[in-house]
């Protein structure tokens, strides 16, 4: 969900791989448990739930999360297939090729996108951290885990996937649906942008919970408003996404302890994907809950925190 965090304190920073800079949030403190937290499409650091970032900081944790390339205040990535006279054709052909499983080009890569994971760690001088991704930032955190096995002490993957998408474990029609009419309208005003915001919680998120309110409505006008008017990052996180490589072999190679979480009616990321994924890592234990679909409401979160917080607490 989308929530502002000005009940707690924090330090920001930028730090750099390369020529893209990414933007991060450190919650301290300094000698707590180092948690990197990993967004999914699209999410800014200001996106993490509140009640998460409460429940860790309350059990001697140090959140840290960050804006992903493309998005919040990080770097965007110029290109001059995503303006807003291509974007739309580039994304429509992304999505013919993902359907008929040829190669797709992206800007960047997951790979990337966790080497900007890890620039933050170093920036902070964090030698091990545990690392929890959601959604698209469950793909890249696969990748922290696998490519810096040093780095990660538990890896936590939250709705998400090991798998390259494909027609038979990716989203369904609706959600497709309203997934493109983000790439397809970067003009929009603060009340279309809302409101199709809205649909797709509705769309992706735990049933029965109001989000016709007026602090939904700020929050999510503050996110697109952080944000800035350049929303093209988002259709190149999709490309990406779907552009990326099979991750199968190195998730498969992932020793740290892991928690699969996943929601039983999941209509972004099927829950097929995490029985796959606890197959593919040998030492993870899976979660399916029926009441959680693709996000981590707080009464999602209640089902699922102690055992966070075993898991996190088995490596230190």
């Amino acid at each position: 969900m989308f929530t502002n965090s000005t009940l707690f304190s924090f330090n920001e920073g930028k730090t750099s791989n390369k020529d893209v800079e990414i933007y991060y949030r450190d919650y301290g403190p300094i000698n707590a448990e180092p948690i990197l937290l990993v967004q999914g499409l699209g999410g800014q650091l200001i996106n993490w739930p509140q009640h998460l970032i409460e429940f860790l900081l309350e059990n001697n944790f140090r959140p840290i999360v960050f804006d992903n390339r493309d998005t919040g205040l990080s770097s965007r990535i110029e290109s001059d297939s995503f303006n807003d006279k291509k974007r739309s054709n580039t994304i429509i052909k992304s999505y013919v090729k993902y359907y008929l499983r040829l190669p797709i080009k992206s800007e960047y890569t997951i790979d990337d996108m966790a080497d900007d994971a890890i620039s933050v760690l170093d920036e902070l001088k964090i030698s091990k951290a545990h690392i929890l991704g959601i959604s698209m930032g469950g793909m890249i955190a696969q990748i922290i885990a696998a490519n810096y096995p040093l780095r990660t002490k538990t890896f936590t993957l939250i709705a998400s996937t090991a798998s390259t998408p494909s027609p038979l474990n990716g989203p369904t029609r609706n959600v497709r649906k309203l997934l493109m009419e983000r790439t397809k309208n970067p003009n929009s005003t603060i009340d279309e942008k809302v409101n199709r915001t809205k649909r797709l919680f509705k769309e992706i998120g735990y049933q029965g919970i109001n989000l016709d309110t007026e602090e939904f409505y700020e929050n999510i006008s503050a996110a697109i408003d952080r944000g800035g008017k350049d929303d093209t990052g988002f259709s190149r996180q999709l490309t990406a996404i779907l552009g990326s490589k099979n991750r199968l072999d190195k998730v498969s190679s992932i020793k740290a302890p892991t928690l699969i979480i996943h929601g039983e009616g999941d209509p972004l990321i099927k829950v097929k994907n995490a029985y796959k994924s606890n197959k593919l890592i040998k030492n993870s234990k899976l979660i399916v809950l029926p009441e959680m679909r693709h996000l981590i409401e707080p009464p999602v979160f209640e089902k699922f925190k102690e055992n966070l917080l075993v898991h996190l607490a088995s490596v230190k």
